[in-house]
């Protein structure tokens, strides 16, 4: 596998084949992308909500009418979508709820561990909580390094993508009781196949140049 390769032809789909469905178990390899992204002090501050039939497809799509119809052909012709949540609260309770699960799967052989990390995590969250008061923005932002993850994955596994956070968050917040669990609406990742007739699918990448992105020490 060469990451040089997947990146330069990997894109933002623009128009899906709807008769193409992407397979189960490359399905269940972008759910373990989801679940095993990295995030800060490993908060996972995320929930997901997944589509892949008709039905639901169309639920999502009450977050691309009015402004954002023209979002609406990709998530209804796309095979999968993953809409992207963000918790609205980061409290005591889930960073105890983190550390319990963490030690349920042996991350802390050694028992002083468990509390070094309780304590590093702690004021990380806290800091982002209660001097930065940025704490959502700062969830929604280990939901990007998630998006990143998914999208080159999905490009290794020959599945195409594009990320949408062109929604209607309030809506798709409604429409799922979101705000009631803890969650709020930030994007979408339609995934599938390209139709023959996507124009983007041809078109040469452009990217800034290297000496104008990179200061090499």
């Amino acid at each position: 596998m060469n990451l040089t390769d997947i990146a330069q032809t990997r894109y933002s789909t623009k128009e899906f084949d709807a008769t193409k469905t992407i397979p189960a178990e490359l399905f269940e390899q972008i759910k373990a992308l989801l679940r095993f992204s990295p995030s800060s002090v490993n908060s996972q501050p995320w929930h997901f909500i997944l589509a892949d039939n008709d039905e639901a497809k169309q639920r999502i799509a009450t977050g691309t009418q009015g402004l954002f119809i023209f979002n609406t052909p990709k998530v209804l012709n796309a095979s999968h979508v993953i809409l992207f949540c963000a918790k609205t609260d980061i409290n005591e309770d889930y960073i105890r709820h983190l550390l319990e699960t963490e030690e349920q799967d042996g991350r802390f052989p050694d028992p002083a561990f468990k509390e070094t990390v309780n304590k590093g995590r702690t004021m990380f969250v806290n800091m982002h909580r209660f001097d930065l008061k940025d704490a959502q923005h700062w969830m929604e932002k280990q939901l990007y390094l998630n998006m990143g993850t998914v999208l080159l994955g999905a490009g290794a596994l020959g599945i195409d993508a594009v990320p949408i956070e062109g929604i209607d968050t309030k809506a798709l917040n409604q429409e799922f009781g979101l705000l009631e669990k803890g969650y709020s609406a930030v994007a979408l990742v339609a995934l599938g196949y390209r139709k023959e007739t996507d124009f983007n699918a041809s078109l040469p990448k452009s990217r800034l140049r290297e000496e104008e992105i990179f200061t090499i020490l």
